[in-house]
């Protein structure tokens, strides 16, 4: 697995992802529909072209999920047991169809679990940007990961 372990997150090290995505109608209307997210904003181009956006916003659970979803082969894949909290999450700029987004992670902290010691709880901080630079989401998260010195202290 190409996840970090435990003992190879650093504190303060920050990880830009080559992996990028540009969102589409598609993947706009299939979330919000799956999710049941009924809110014009999304679904009715006619609605959204008469808001203060002038054309449909991406849904920013969806914005999340990439945000969450894109850093994962460079530092969770097989090496997580979890999410413990989503501590923060803000939008400071909307997502459109069309843009392309890219993620930054910086590893905030991180501590031998007091209840697991095969596992550390390491706080995330991701930073997602649209093509121009913007800065779209950020979200600060708690995971449960795996320890490869399995019951080290």
């Amino acid at each position: 697995m190409a996840g970090l372990y435990y003992e190879e997150i650093i504190e303060g090290a920050v990880i830009t992802h080559d992996l990028r995505r540009t969102v589409t109608e598609t993947d706009n209307l299939l979330f919000t529909t799956l999710t049941m997210n009924t809110q014009p904003l999304h679904l009715d181009a006619e609605f959204a072209a008469g808001s203060m956006y002038g054309q449909l916003l991406v849904n920013s659970i969806f914005t999340m999920g990439l945000t969450v979803g894109i850093p994962v082969t460079e530092t969770t894949l097989g090496t997580t047991l979890g999410n413990l909290a989503f501590e923060e999450v803000s939008f400071p700029a909307p997502v459109f169809v069309g843009d392309t987004l890219r993620v930054e992670t910086r590893f905030l902290s991180k501590r031998v679990s007091k209840s697991r010691p095969d596992a550390g709880i390491v706080r995330f901080e991701h930073r997602t940007f649209k093509q121009d630079g913007t800065l779209v989401c950020l979200c600060r998260r708690a995971a449960l990961m795996a320890r490869k010195e399995r019951g080290a202290a």
